[in-house]
């Protein structure tokens, strides 16, 4: 790991303490199956990844990926900004205590009512991702907060395909995000002809472009070139239309090891290329006072995070164990959706024993989906046995699906410093 480097799970200690704190003490104060998030992590992670970037770079967290309320209050404080897709993702940062002029709202499915809210907080950017859209937010601009910031989104070919194989982004339903290049000169005619745009009076500023190109990359140069193209493209645009663009923003996808074999991140690498690259905008149309913006969740929270979990039930199946325990895929849907496993380990009083085989990790669901790791090598898992669940700090708990079969809803605690300082509590299902 360089000088520098970003710690890649919640801190760990010989299985016997997790975050600074006994996992057996925290399952008996909240119950399992439980989320823990290391906000000491989270802060690491910020400070790393910021010195991995140029000084005219920016973040915005991605809201989406875990929008815990003592992990955005963190981050908040942190002075990270925001990256919200709906309303309730707005409430949320408003209660975190998020500084609006740093949030950007995102996202292909902006209510009216949304859109209407978004005019008046006074947001960093309301990215437009359709002329529908756009014909909205002109409508709006009576009601707009002065100068409200807008960004355009390209539509990108194949954007959300690469690193993280997703059966679903990618798929038919990338249409629905961005602008092609015919709609992004004519969001700009449209808003130039309603004097939304141009004149010191006028209600809204074009700040610049927003694009996305895939999850979960771990090769920096490929993040680099992506902010290359983008760079290229914004400097087009700019030139065609006679603008001075504010901000280029990236977009997330910053990515995370999930298995041992793969390689971090090289923030050393990200830095040198997006250094080389930003130092040519001085000079280039356009892009000569342009923000560079990166919206990242996972990189962040993600390796902050382990779900607890006890094994409840085991079973000696062909030469393997398989643990049936009270988490599953209902809290931590990843490994189903994506088809990957994370990293489990037993903690607590049975990490010490020693390595004799593979286990299968299932949960308690009524579905042969329910399956969270294959043929991990680990010591066989006894009933009654803790396991955690590593790098669940991003799209755990918020991409789960916990009604299914009426199990009680997990609760999240996060830790600062080796202890509790926030907790949601376990919640019983409804009746």
């Amino acid at each position: 790991m360089s000088e520098g480097a970003a710690p890649e799970h919640p801190r760990i200690e010989a299985g016997a303490r997790i975050a600074g704190m006994d996992p057996e003490e925290l399952v008996r104060a909240h119950g399992s199956p439980l989320f823990v998030y290391d906000l000491d992590v989270v802060t690491a992670r910020v400070s790393a990844l910021r010195a991995a970037l140029p000084e005219r770079a920016e973040l915005a967290f991605a809201v989406k990926s875990n929008p815990n309320p003592a992990l955005l209050a963190h981050l908040a404080g942190l002075g990270v900004g925001a990256d919200i897709a709906s309303g309730g993702e707005l409430d949320a940062v408003t209660r975190a205590g998020f500084d609006l002029r740093s949030v950007v709202f995102t996202g292909p499915g902006k209510t009216d009512a949304e859109l209407a809210r978004a005019a008046r907080s006074g947001l960093r950017a309301i990215t437009v991702e359709s002329l529908e859209e756009l014909d909205v937010l002109i409508e709006l601009a009576p009601v707009a907060a002065p100068r409200q910031g807008i960004l355009l989104r390209l539509a990108i070919e194949g954007a959300g395909i690469g690193a993280e194989a997703h059966p679903i982004i990618g798929g038919p339903g990338a249409g629905k995000f961005g602008l092609v290049p015919d709609e992004v000169d004519a969001a700009v005619d449209r808003l130039l002809l309603a004097g939304a745009i141009g004149g010191p009076g006028s209600p809204y500023e074009l700040l610049g472009l927003h694009a996305f190109g895939a999850s979960n990359v771990l090769d920096a140069t490929r993040i680099v070139e992506n902010v290359r193209s983008l760079a290229a493209r914004a400097e087009a645009f700019a030139t065609r239309h006679g603008l001075h663009l504010r901000t280029v923003d990236a977009g997330g996808g910053l990515g995370i090891p999930y298995a041992d074999d793969e390689a971090p991140l090289d923030l050393d690498l990200l830095r040198d290329g997006l250094a080389r690259e930003t130092a040519t905008w001085a000079d280039r149309t356009g892009l000569s006072e342009t923000r560079l913006l990166f919206e990242p969740g996972r990189f962040l929270a993600g390796p902050a995070g382990a779900y607890l979990m006890r094994v409840v039930r085991t079973k000696e199946r062909s030469g393997r164990t398989i643990a049936v325990t009270d988490g599953g895929i209902h809290h931590l849907l990843r490994p189903a959706l994506i088809g990957r496993a994370q990293r489990t380990l037993i903690v607590g009083a049975g990490a010490g024993r020693p390595a004799d085989g593979v286990t299968d990790i299932v949960g308690p669901l009524c579905t042969g989906l329910d399956v969270l790791a294959t043929e991990v090598p680990m010591p066989a898992p006894r009933t009654g046995d803790l396991l955690a669940v590593v790098d669940a700090g991003a799209y755990g708990f918020t991409e789960s699906m916990p009604l299914f079969l009426s199990h009680p809803i997990p609760a999240e605690v996060a830790v600062r410093g080796g202890r509790v300082v926030a907790a949601r509590p376990r919640v019983a299902p409804r009746s």
